[in-house]
Parts: structure tokens; sequence; C-alpha cells
């Protein structure tokens, strides 16, 4: 273990999540396909490898939204039921949800965030710590 914790921006992602679920996400780096919790708060996506989340858990990774440009279905690009995808300046993120309810709402939720938070971004950029091993 050890090496970077994400920086969660003062946010108590374990507590009263704007939205929260399983989605499976696709790594940056090695292009293979992680089932993760997601929890959507004040602005950041976090994920984790359990779905038990407490004020010690550590986050996997963290999305500011405020960085994200668009998210939409991505089922044409990948060949992939309920696969949607979430793009920044420099890079697109695919995620696949349960079922087309689900995508409909991380959607949905994610879009929301993204006007709430939007401003142009910088410095801030994606940490993916499952990828940095």
């Amino acid at each position: 273990m050890g090496g970077a914790t994400p920086d969660c921006g003062g946010v108590e992602f374990w507590s009263a999540p704007e939205r929260s679920g399983w989605l499976t996400k696709q790594g940056e780096y090695i292009k293979t396909w992680r089932r993760r919790w997601f929890v959507l708060k004040q602005g950041k996506l976090f994920w984790f490898k359990e779905s038990i989340v407490t004020r010690g858990s550590t986050p996997r990774g963290v999305i500011p939204v405020a960085t994200c440009l668009t998210v939409k279905g991505a089922e044409d690009v990948l060949n992939k039921q309920f696969a949607f995808e979430l793009s920044t300046r420099s890079e697109t993120m695919y995620f696949i949800a349960d079922s087309e309810k689900e995508k409909e709402d991380w959607i949905n939720s994610i879009g929301r965030s993204i006007v709430q938070h939007s401003r142009s971004v910088t410095a801030n950029e994606i940490v993916d710590y499952d990828n940095k091993q």
C-alpha cells in the first residue's frame, strides 16, 4: 500500500452522496475493466474497491467533475450495452452501468454536476490510483 492519497477537497465522501453505485470502469493505461463503487458528491466523482465506504476508506481515484466537458452514451463506441463516456479536454473515460436506467441516472447526475461546477480548469488533472502501480 502507501502512495498518494487522492485530494478529496474536503468532501465527506462517506456520507450522503448525491449518487453512488457500481460501475465497471476501463483503466486509463491498462485497458482492463474493473468493477468499482462510485460516489458522486459536491463536484467530485470518487471510486472505491468496496461498496462499504467509511470515513477511513481510501478512494482509488477521483475525478473533479469541473474538468469534464461531456458525459454521454457510448454503446456504439464500445459495442457494449449500458456504456457511457466522460470526456475532459485531455482524455475520455469509459464506464459500463448495470442497466439502461442506471446508465441514464449516472449520465443525468454527472451532467447536472458538470453544469453546477464547470469552470475552466487547467491545473486540476485526474488522478487514477489504480493505474499507478
